[in-house]
C-alpha cells in the first residue's frame, strides 16, 4: 500500500482514512479516500489518479458519488458519523456495499493473471456470457463442446489459452481451468 500512496504524487498523506480493491472486468481498481475531520477536505483518487477533490466542506458526512473502470462502474463513497467526532467510510458499488459486490463478482467471473515475456496479462472470464477479456478488452473466442465438457479458445500473443469448464460435483457446480500452452494457469483469488 505504501508503494501505491508514494506513486500518486500526493504530498500530504495524513488525511488518508479508507483505501479499498474493487474487482472488475477490466481490473481490480483501488480507491483511496482522504478526509480533514475539521476542514472536511474530501479527495478520492481511483489507480493513483486523483478524481475528486473538495478543499472546505462544511457537511462533514455524507455521500461522494463516482464511476470506476472501462464499464463507467457507479460507486458511491459513504461517510456517516459515529459517537466521540468519529466516522464511519463505507464504499457502495453498483448500489451494493463492497462485500456483497465482490461476493457476487467471485461468483460470476473467474480471473487468472500471467506474463508472457515481459507484458503482463489478466484473463477474465464472465460466466454469465461466457465473454472472455483480456486487459480489460474483450476478446473473439472460439466456444466448442468438447468429451468431457467445453471449451473456449482464444488467441494470446503468439500462441492460444484455452479455458476448460467441466463439471464437479453438486457442491462445485461447473469448474473454469486456464490452461497456456497446455498448462494450468492459477486462478485469481479476491
Amino acid at each position: 500500500m505504501t508503494e501505491t500512496l508514494k506513486k500518486t504524487g500526493s504530498q500530504d498523506r495524513t488525511d488518508l482514512v479508507a483505501y479499498w480493491s474493487i474487482p472488475l472486468l477490466d481490473g481490480v481498481h483501488t480507491v483511496e479516500f482522504e478526509h480533514g475531520h475539521t476542514t472536511g477536505k474530501r479527495v478520492i483518487r481511483v489507480d493513483g489518479k486523483e478524481i475528486v477533490r473538495k478543499e472546505w466542506v462544511f457537511k462533514l458526512v455524507g455521500d461522494e458519488t463516482f464511476e470506476i473502470g472501462n464499464q463507467k462502474t457507479k460507486c458511491v463513497l459513504r461517510v456517516d458519523p459515529l459517537p466521540h467526532f468519529a466516522f464511519r467510510y463505507s464504499l457502495y458499488v453498483d448500489g451494493k456495499p463492497l462485500e456483497q459486490f465482490t461476493e457476487k463478482q467471485s461468483q460470476n467471473i473467474r480471473s487468472w493473471t500471467t506474463v508472457i515475456g515481459s507484458q503482463r496479462y489478466r484473463i477474465v472470464l464472465e460466466k454469465q456470457a461466457l465473454n472472455v477479456y483480456v486487459n480489460g478488452q474483450i476478446c473473439e473466442a472460439e466456444h466448442s463442446f468438447v468429451k468431457d465438457g467445453s471449451e473456449i479458445t482464444f488467441p494470446l500473443e503468439e500462441t492460444y489459452a484455452t479455458i476448460k469448464a467441466t463439471s464437479a460435483d453438486e457442491n462445485q457446480g461447473v469448474i473454469h481451468q486456464l490452461y497456456l500452452d497446455g498448462k494450468l494457469v492459477e486462478e485469481d483469488i479476491f
